[in-house]
């Protein structure tokens, strides 16, 4: 009952200091697009493992619905506090530059004057991470990408996607967003762990660059991991925090490890549920003090509405997906989209 108590009287205290004091609030998402894919046959990419690519009718307008539905859920995402779509998105599965310049057209999107960072990477399936930002907010100072380098067994390489970095002013603060969609589990977790132990490594030297000159950096790292909050590459390579009170300066905190362990996930697969969708970030994005006068994390939440979840049949509560093997059957991405509110006292 004591416990209960004091739990009550912090949520009071949280509400009147929220009421008694006006904050700026921007979202910032992730969102696995699900192959998205454009029409047109590419003979220098392996663009044909595209689902679109296989089907012989309608594929203008399927590739439209695609568009509208991806943009659908971008225009919401975040809306509820923010009142406004994602100030800074990153994505991934897409094809090219074209496909994000249909998307930010689309009329769900174009008075939000999206801005795109992409670039082509080496990935033998041809898709890219990208990040999209409202230029009104967002200026970027600075962005590269750094390529992942593995190989197999046999000694053949292992092409996957690079880690896109992003720096820039959110208002009159420097952030750091780096957006990563890491190697799939092919083979079986086990097998291919090292692989995304190795993406995670990249992240940290990612890191240890940004500090070469902003030492004590605000970094976001956002993506679909392919592993979850719990994982090793995680857990012991990137050594993140769960609890903020263990958290100090320069480490990475992560909000999703103790969703996750609640039963929260992005994905389900064969009845499993997965959190591979994951926002983290330093420790200078985390108040312990109800300080802010600079942008700190408030939330970081999965945005699942129903309509976003199938609601009968054999896949019953996973995602509505787009595709179901060379078919499309109208629904949005085999993942859920993960955000976080930013907040600062105006």
């Amino acid at each position: 009952m004591k416990r209960f108590s004091l739990l009550i009287l912090f949520l009071i205290s949280t509400n009147l200091l929220f009421s008694q004091k006006n904050f700026q609030i921007k979202t910032i998402a992730f969102y696995n697009l699900e192959n998205l894919f454009d029409t047109i046959n590419d003979p220098t990419k392996n663009d044909e493992a595209s689902p679109i690519m296989e089907i012989k009718e309608n594929r203008s307008s399927v590739y439209k619905q695609k568009l509208n539905n991806m943009a659908k859920v971008l225009s919401e995402l975040g809306t509820k506090e923010a009142k406004n779509s994602p100030i800074i998105l990153g994505v991934a599965e897409v094809e090219n530059l074209t496909v994000l310049e249909d998307l930010i057209n689309t009329s769900y999107l174009k008075d939000k004057q999206y801005s795109i960072i992409h670039y082509d990477s080496p990935d033998l399936r041809g898709i890219d991470v990208a990040l999209l930002y409202q230029s009104s907010y967002f200026k970027p100072t600075h962005h590269e990408t750094f390529e992942l380098k593995l190989w197999d067994e046999n000694g053949m390489r292992i092409y996957t996607r690079d880690q896109l970095l992003v720096s820039g002013y959110l208002d009159d603060e420097l952030i750091h967003v780096i957006v990563n969609h890491w190697p799939s589990r092919r083979g079986g977790e086990e097998k291919s762990r090292s692989s995304r132990e190795k993406a995670a490594y990249l992240n940290t030297q990612i890191i240890e660059k940004i500090k070469l000159s902003d030492p004590n950096p605000k970094v976001i790292i956002m993506g679909d991991l392919n592993d979850d909050p719990t994982n090793s590459s995680v857990k012991n390579v990137l050594k993140t925090k769960a609890i903020k009170a263990n958290v100090k300066e320069g480490d990475i905190y992560n909000p999703t490890e103790d969703m996750f362990r609640r039963g929260q996930n992005t994905l389900v697969y064969r009845d499993n549920i997965n959190l591979f969708d994951q926002i983290m970030f330093t420790s200078p994005l985390l108040t312990t003090k109800k300080d802010y006068s600079t942008y700190k994390m408030y939330k970081v939440n999965i945005f699942n509405p129903q309509y976003l979840t199938t609601q009968t049949g054999k896949f019953k509560r996973y995602p509505y997906r787009s595709f179901a093997g060379s078919n499309f059957i109208g629904g949005y991405s085999d993942h859920y989209p993960i955000y976080m509110y930013l907040i600062k006292e105006q």
